[in-house]
């Protein structure tokens, strides 16, 4: 159970640059068969040195640089990690500059220098300093870089940035050349020493600027090389502007570029097979096989999912169970009017729903429409208040699961109305050429209703609402009209001297916007006498109408059936009363002698009455003590003399009877 080293173990080669470094192992034990996970993690010595990229390092500073001013120095690079790696820098001994040692997110270490006093080119032309990096191991490893500094000439303005730090990120398999951040610095001096070019700052890491290029002119950061999440989470840039002046201004800015992990890593799955074969008769839960499965990428990228199909066991379910939509009359044919909302937790053809309108109503599938994919209820006809107000209909949403699952919403579309009918007058009537007069009498006091106004309109509400003015008047101060009743009344009383004929002009307005209006024309005769108001009418008439005396005419043929009809209503009123008389005597006489004693039935010759033709008359048959008769029958007669009286039926010719049964118990025969 030993585990022992086979080969030499570099920590730097197998780890690079990650801590902790580890190598993973599993060791399987059989009878009883258990599994074991180990890991070996390879620590770190200080077995190298750091080292800078370059022996000697050059910079120019102006002698107007101000104190304070810092210029980042070329960083040293150690494998080791820990303790072991780049832990600081010093600085040979100066009287202008300080050494500045600070730490990026990632726990390396960077030198910048800060000018402590002003350099003056005029006593001091170029320093010499010397750079020295050491590790934190013991005893520490170091390493040295000449720095030499030529002192020029000042440059007055120095670029600047608009922003000290920039971020970004950027997914880890994103092709070269794409576009991760935009820097840009300003300078205000002119010509060259206002040009400004971008680089990166003289410690930014060669990995760095494998990976990321950047356009001198116009600040683009760009994808060089290959990212990889697993290697590297996040990258800090330093870059710089210079101007293009004798003494160039620098500017100084980081980019924070986060790599964004994406799933470009397979799971990797480790089989040991502990029994090989299987035996027929391994028992149920005997372990075949142990897996192991591993993922590099992040998060969910390096999860194992498990697939759980789908029934459809999920109804459509719409945001609301039923809509109410309010649509104004004289719309635009083929709007969308509604988009019915439903929603399937299922997945795939599950939950791909359609909607159907349900044709409950045949004239609904005329006027209205549904997208079947979207729900979008479109109108298809322009509607119209006056001939119907409501629509009812039902819209199934159904998905495409097997067997499918639906659901009903309802519907209910109300057409509002908008004032698109002008006042219609009834009275008078508009469309005919008889004139419409009313008749006053001299005299008549004021507040008399003389006649009314009818209209109506097809609108509803206050587009319906109508009311009454005087637009135009014979006699403008002698009529009034009620401003919601359209009765006319009289003003003042009307005087002998009035003019005849009065002619009014009525404005009928509804209450709509925009307002509509009609306007009814009445004519009003002030007279005695219903002969003056004919004449008048005839005089009004005009001569060349054929039905001038049409009016007349028909007046005169009301009186005169009305008068027939008063004189033939007299006259059968009268005769009826005689023939009552009449009767009434006979029977009183006929009382004591022929229906004294019960037996067989009598006849006698009632008198016709009413209008009936002469070639009719009535036989009655009554019974003894019969004082009260029903009419059976009728039976034509052949002429016979006004009032004659027939005693027995054998002298009868057939003819028109009225039998009268009385009391007794069966009809009589002819002979009888």
């Amino acid at each position: 159970g030993a585990l022992l080293v086979s080969e030499r173990i570099d920590r730097e080669e197998l780890c690079g640059a990650l801590s902790p470094c580890s190598l993973s192992f599993e060791i399987v034990v059989e009878n009883p068969l258990e599994l074991y996970s180990g890991a070996v993690e390879i620590q770190d010595i200080n077995d190298n040195d750091p080292v800078f990229p370059s022996s000697q390092a050059r910079l120019e500073i102006s002698e107007s640089v101000a104190a304070g001013a810092r210029f980042p120095l070329e960083s040293a690079q150690d494998p080791d990690v820990g303790v072991n790696s780049l832990q600081t820098y010093q600085l040979s001994a100066n009287p202008h500059f300080a050494l500045d040692v600070q730490t990026r997110v990632d726990g390396s270490k960077y030198a910048e220098l800060v000018l402590e006093k002003e350099l003056d080119r005029e006593e001091q032309r170029e320093l010499h300093l010397v750079l020295t990096a050491l590790d934190g191991g013991s005893p520490p490893r170091s390493a040295h870089v000449q720095i030499h500094i030529d002192v020029v000439d000042a440059n007055d303005n120095a670029p600047v940035f608009n922003q000290s730090a920039y971020k970004a990120s950027v997914r880890e398999n994103t092709p070269s050349g794409t576009l991760v951040a935009r820097i840009s610095a300003y300078d205000l001096d002119d010509g060259p020493n206002g040009d400004i070019v971008y680089s990166f700052s003289s410690h930014t890491p060669a990995k760095v600027r494998e990976l990321f290029a950047l356009d001198s002119a116009t600040g683009e950061l760009r994808v060089k090389g290959q990212l990889d999440y697993e290697e590297t989470k996040l990258y800090e840039i330093y870059l710089q502007a210079k101007d293009k002046g004798a003494v160039p201004g620098m500017a100084h800015c980081k980019v924070l570029v986060e790599v964004v992990d994406v799933n470009d890593n397979a799971p990797e799955v480790t089989v040991t097979s502990v029994y090989s074969p299987v035996p027929e008769d391994a028992a149920p839960g005997t372990v075949v096989a142990l897996l192991s499965v591993t993922d590099l990428d992040s998060h969910d990228n390096g999860l194992i999912l498990v697939q759980v199909s789908d029934v459809n066991d999920n109804a459509p379910k719409s945001s609301q169970d039923s809509y109410d939509v309010y649509v104004l009359e004289n719309n635009v044919p083929g709007i969308p009017i509604l988009n019915v909302s439903a929603t399937d937790p299922d997945l795939g053809r599950n939950a791909h729903l359609s909607y159907t309108l349900l044709q409950g109503d045949p004239t609904v599938g005329h006027i209205f429409s549904i997208n079947r994919e979207n729900g979008t209820l479109y109108l298809l006809t322009s509607l119209d208040h006056e001939y119907q107000v409501e629509f009812s209909m039902m819209v199934q949403v159904q998905d495409s699961g097997s067997p499918p699952l639906a659901t009903n919403v309802s519907v209910s579309v109300f057409v509002t109305d908008l004032n698109d009918n002008a006042p219609t007058v009834l009275y008078p009537h508009p469309n005919t050429t008889a004139t419409y007069t009313d008749v006053v009498a001299p005299g008549t006091p004021a507040g008399h209703m003389i006649t009314k106004v009818v209209a109506v309109d097809a609108d509803a509400g206050y587009n319906a609402w109508i009311s009454y003015t005087l637009l135009q008047a014979t006699d403008p101060s002698l009529f009034s009209v009620g401003l919601h009743s359209g009765e006319i009344f009289t003003a003042r009383q009307l005087q002998e001297d009035e003019a005849p004929q009065h002619t009014l002009v009525i404005l009928l307005k509804d209450h709509g916007e925009p307002v509509l209006s009609a306007s009814a024309t009445v004519s009003i005769s002030v007279a005695e006498m219903v002969k003056e108001v004919f004449t008048d009418l005839t005089d009004m008439a005009p001569a060349n109408d054929p039905r001038r005396h049409v009016t007349f005419y028909l007046i005169l043929a009301v009186i005169l059936v009305s008068a027939a009809f008063f004189i033939t209503m007299l006259s059968v009123g009268i005769f009826k009363c005689y023939k009552w008389r009449q009767s009434k005597e006979l029977f009183n006489s006929s009382r004591s002698t022929l229906y004294r004693t019960p037996g067989p039935f009598h006849h006698i010759d009632a008198v016709r009455g009413g209008f009936t033709p002469p070639n009719f008359y009535h036989q009655v048959y009554l019974t003894t003590d019969s004082r009260q008769s029903d009419l059976l029958c009728k039976k034509p007669f052949t002429s016979s003399p006004l009032g004659s009286r027939q005693s027995t039926m054998r002298n009868g010719e057939p003819g028109l009877y009225h039998q009268i049964v009385g009391t007794a118990s069966r009809l009589p025969t002819p002979a009888e």
